[in-house]
């Protein structure tokens, strides 16, 4: 498996030390061990796993700033956080998640490999109370890019940047001026790219004012009344 890793992420331009490969290595075998008991992901093939898990959130990392502080809401196993914080120990990973069950497991790998500066918060996001405070929010999900903007931009500081990690069916979330506006968010850009034949998008959406202290709203109300 080691070896898998290094070539993948080698040839995008991803390189890392002989540690931090030993970092998916462990929390490959972690994931899948506790896969068994609880549900993190329906990805458990070892190069799918490689592939679809561990390339496909840490290929951004370019993206990102030198000793960020990033904010990864609905982390679930760990996801894009995790695979982040292997190729760019730099980053400052704070990981947000609903299920306690889930926080478990992410605070057994933070602990299981004494990752520094990383830290798992069992919260819902509308109670979650740091906001402006983070330079990035990551959020790989699959709700619709419009309730993304509501959960994500009132925990940037204005001059931050929200990173969407989708699928390259994309055109038609991208009419989303009305939630820019209100929230005061701004398209920076739109990446496609393609890994091992899997279309993918980042949506880069960079906060330029501050919003209102009421969002994100409650009740479920970014993704039953989106903006």
């Amino acid at each position: 498996m080691e070896e898998k890793i290094k070539i993948i992420l080698k040839k995008y331009n991803i390189n890392i030390n002989n540690t931090n490969i030993n970092y998916f290595i462990i929390f490959f075998n972690e994931l899948i061990e506790y896969n068994k008991h609880i549900n993190l992901t329906s990805i458990v093939e070892e190069n799918e796993v490689i592939v679809k898990h561990f390339l496909d959130s840490a290929f951004p990392h370019f993206l990102i700033e030198q000793n960020a502080k990033v904010l990864d809401i609905g982390a679930g196993a760990g996801f894009p956080s995790l695979p982040l914080k292997f190729v760019r120990d730099d980053l400052k990973i704070t990981m947000l998640d609903s299920l306690n069950k889930r926080v478990i497991f992410l605070d057994h790998i933070i602990k299981l490999l004494n990752l520094k500066n990383t830290n798992a918060v069992h919260s819902r996001i509308e109670e979650y109370k740091q906001k402006e405070k983070f330079d990035y929010v990551v959020v790989r999900a699959v709700a619709s890019l419009s309730t993304l903007i509501e959960y994500a931009l009132p925990f940037l500081m204005v001059g931050g940047f929200f990173l969407a990690y989708k699928s390259s069916n994309v055109e038609q979330e991208i009419n989303i001026e009305n939630a820019l506006k209100i929230l005061g968010g701004k398209i920076e850009k739109v990446l496609n790219y393609d890994i091992e034949g899997n279309k993918r998008t980042i949506i880069v959406i960079k906060k330029i004012k501050a919003c209102n202290n009421m969002f994100p709203r409650g009740k479920n109300l970014p993704k039953l009344k989106p903006l």
